[in-house]
């Protein structure tokens, strides 16, 4: 599932937060988005996702506009993950994750075993079989972010994106939420593209980066080649050093301010 960006621009009132970005998303690829707070990575995922359109320029799924999708259709080829999520009201774990395989639904709606298969399999990926049976409202803040990706994946999309979703979790569930999203891309060829602040985490894991500025600039290509301390430096507003420890890489902040 190879995602397309061509002569894409994001405006927000009078500013360009994206700037005629034309990039290619393969298949097996892992993508971070990264950037200051209001740099438009939510905004970009949000266009990609097909849920708002760009000031101008074309995103394109498998070499078709998204704007030609039909919904269902489009929604069994692409799942987001919100960056955040409301529970109005009691569920169990698994009948909120199952949720997400309404793509798939015929006839009365009702869900088959398929679909139960699909689900248990999701939160036993993000470790959360034992929460099945729980009620959504009673998880903590980081609980529920691992139900959201659970959800996320539980739709079988072949593009996957991801809204912040290390929020809220605590370093063990991070790195278990990062090893899924490298998985996935390994081994079932998913395109996987997230937000994340943690740069030293998107080093680690991703395969490529986009690095935005907020100001109209986008870097985007293999992780190292775009998270360097220069152009994180630039887009951060802050110095950034990289350090070294044998094959371990880190970018940290430096003494001297900009």
């Amino acid at each position: 599932m190879t995602l397309h960006l061509d002569n894409l621009v994001l405006r927000v009132g009078a500013r360009t937060l994206i700037d005629r970005l034309t990039q290619s998303i393969a298949a097996g690829e892992v993508w971070c988005i990264a950037g200051p707070n209001g740099a438009g990575k939510t905004t970009l995922i949000n266009v990609l996702a097909g849920l708002s359109k760009p000031a101008s320029g074309v995103v394109s799924l498998d070499g078709r506009a998204l704007a030609t999708w039909r919904a269902a259709d489009l929604a069994r080829q692409r799942a987001l993950m919100p960056q955040a999520t409301h529970d109005a009201f009691s569920a169990t774990v698994l009948d909120t994750v199952l949720l997400n395989r309404f793509p798939y639904l015929t006839g009365w709606g009702w869900e088959n075993e398929d679909d139960r298969i699909a689900a248990r399999a999701a939160l036993d990926m993000l470790g959360l079989a034992a929460f099945a049976s729980r009620d959504v409202l009673t998880l903590s803040g980081g609980e529920r972010q691992r139900v959201a990706l659970a959800a996320t994946f539980c739709q079988n999309a072949p593009l996957v994106l991801l809204d912040e979703p290390l929020a809220h979790l605590d370093l063990h569930h991070q790195i278990d939420c990062l090893h899924a999203l490298r998985d996935a891309a390994r081994e079932q060829k998913r395109t996987i593209v997230f937000s994340c602040h943690d740069l030293n985490l998107a080093r680690r894991f991703a395969t490529h980066a986009l690095l935005l500025d907020g100001h109209g600039g986008a870097h985007a290509g293999l992780v190292a080649d775009v998270l360097t301390p220069e152009r994180a430096s630039a887009a951060f507003g802050y110095p950034l050093a990289l350090i070294r420890d044998g094959e371990h890489e880190a970018l940290v902040p430096s003494i001297h301010r900009l």
